[in-house]
């Protein structure tokens, strides 16, 4: 993907998830990197009405080169990068949203995870979801966790493609915008369901049906 195809793909899948609640108002933010450096879309921008000119130019040590002021999790965005490509070098775009039925699941007692193994597609197109203890938004601390995080499961053999901070919102990553909004979909859908049907507790996923999905999907749970 040229530069240029990266800056009309980060406008489209804003726009694309503004248009269907995934994000709204200002919150949320889309990066892609480059061979020489990343985009990511600025401070306080709106998803839904992105200019492809005036996305964040950064060079590969993070310094912005171009465009309007990139938004603070730029910092966020690195160490996943850094951590995601050693389990996955293909990884080369993440996304952040504040996504309602995932921050939901995070306003009483948080798990240590965010969701069970309840459908076979959350299973194989998304994995583990760990939550981050909630920090400040911007916090460097996050940023350290998250990283540790991704390092962690990829050592037990479980790489994962998002992590939720705690009151804020998910962060998933894959190889391109269109992928990596197919990750967000998918979880924010399931933590939908699990929303839904917190009355009945539904069981989820027995350890046979799941190492099933592993073995015919390559499922990353």
């Amino acid at each position: 993907m040229t530069e240029n195809e990266a800056r009309d793909e980060i406008c489209r899948v804003g726009r694309s998830l503004f248009e269907r609640g995934y994000v709204h108002a200002t919150a949320g933010n889309i990066s892609v990197r480059l061979d020489d450096g990343f985009l990511i879309t600025p401070t306080d921008a709106c998803l839904g009405f992105l200019d492809p000119a005036r996305l964040a130019r950064l060079d590969a040590q993070g310094q912005q080169t171009g465009g309007d002021r990139a938004s603070k999790t730029i910092a966020l965005h690195t160490r996943i990068y850094a951590a995601a490509r050693g389990f996955d070098a293909a990884t080369a775009c993440v996304i952040h949203t504040h996504s309602t039925h995932c921050v939901a699941l995070t306003l009483g007692n948080p798990q240590a995870e965010l969701l069970p193994a309840l459908t076979p597609y959350f299973v194989m197109k998304v994995g583990h979801v760990p939550v981050i203890p909630y920090h400040r938004p911007g916090a460097p601390e996050a940023a350290e966790q998250v990283a540790q995080t991704i390092a962690r499961y990829g050592a037990a053999g479980t790489p994962i493609r998002a992590a939720m901070l705690a009151r804020l919102g998910p962060n998933v990553w894959h190889e391109t915008p269109a992928a990596a909004m197919a990750v967000l979909e998918e979880l924010e859908e399931t933590a939908r369901l699990q929303m839904l049907t917190q009355a009945t507790r539904p069981a989820p996923l027995t350890p046979d049906q799941i190492d099933e999905l592993r073995r015919t999907f390559g499922a990353r749970w």
